[in-house]
């Protein structure tokens, strides 16, 4: 601190000098080191499987079904998106297993199968997978293109 005589008497200064050099080296320090911290999450990423090891719903699973008409499927019987979620409501009140499987073609608007995977979060369901719509084999007849 320093202190000055002036005509009025004595007046107090505060030097920040000294505060500014420590606020400038722990600037560089926090700048050096932030790089160095990791931040990783463990994320756990399904692993395709292989040929022997293809998904198999159990005959017992929920499976819902969307095909390129939007017609939404419960177990192979057709149901209204309205009626879905009151009838998975039901079905999971009446089961422990609370697991859906949601089968929609590949070519269908993400936003449709999402919102089937919106009605089975709020029915209830505590896992939800996604299943691949089998395709209908190609003719043998036909040759690729190239």
């Amino acid at each position: 601190m320093s202190m000055s005589v002036g005509k009025k008497g004595y007046q107090s200064e505060i030097n920040i000098t000294p505060y500014i050099d420590i606020l400038l080296v722990l600037l560089i320090i926090f700048m050096t080191t932030a790089p160095m911290q990791r931040h990783d999450h463990p994320v756990r990423v399904p692993q395709p499987p292989s040929a022997d090891q293809q998904i198999k719903p159990k005959t017992d699973s929920l499976i819902v079904e969307m095909d390129l008409e939007r017609k939404v499927k419960l177990n192979k019987q057709p149901i209204t998106l309205e009626k879905l979620e009151a009838t998975l409501t039901e079905m999971f009140s009446r089961s422990a297993v609370k697991d859906v499987f949601i089968r929609g073609d590949s070519s269908l608007p993400y936003g449709d199968i999402f919102v089937l995977l919106d009605i089975a979060r709020r029915s209830g369901a505590n896992n939800i997978a996604l299943l691949k719509m089998n395709s209908p084999p190609a003719p043998d007849n036909v040759q690729a293109s190239r």
